[in-house]
């Protein structure tokens, strides 16, 4: 299912993932966009994300989020292109290699 950047519809659901990684209808769509191999999160509008999906390498592992901190809660980092200050603070915060 793809989750664009429209309001729902009557009867028009959503497949978010919860913070324990499980999948769950919402009849709202998610703010955050993200990859489940890379476990990255970021904006909808991301640049780096677009590309990956229009060379299609990107849309069977994409996961969406109602909000940041549920991103967080299923162990999906921020992503460097389209949110630079939070992927700075994730990687001094977890002691990521500079």
């Amino acid at each position: 299912m793809t989750n664009t950047d429209q309001l729902a519809g009557p009867g028009k659901t959503y497949t978010l993932l919860g913070s324990d990684r499980r999948p769950y209808a919402s009849a709202t769509p998610g703010l955050l966009g993200g990859h489940r191999g890379s476990k990255i999160y970021g904006r909808l509008d991301c640049p780096a994300a677009r590309r990956a999906i229009a060379h299609r390498g990107y849309v069977r592992n994409r996961a969406f989020f109602a909000d940041e901190q549920t991103a967080i809660a299923a162990g999906f980092r921020p992503c460097g292109t389209c949110m630079p200050e939070k992927y700075r603070a994730w990687k001094i915060a977890t002691g990521a290699p500079q």
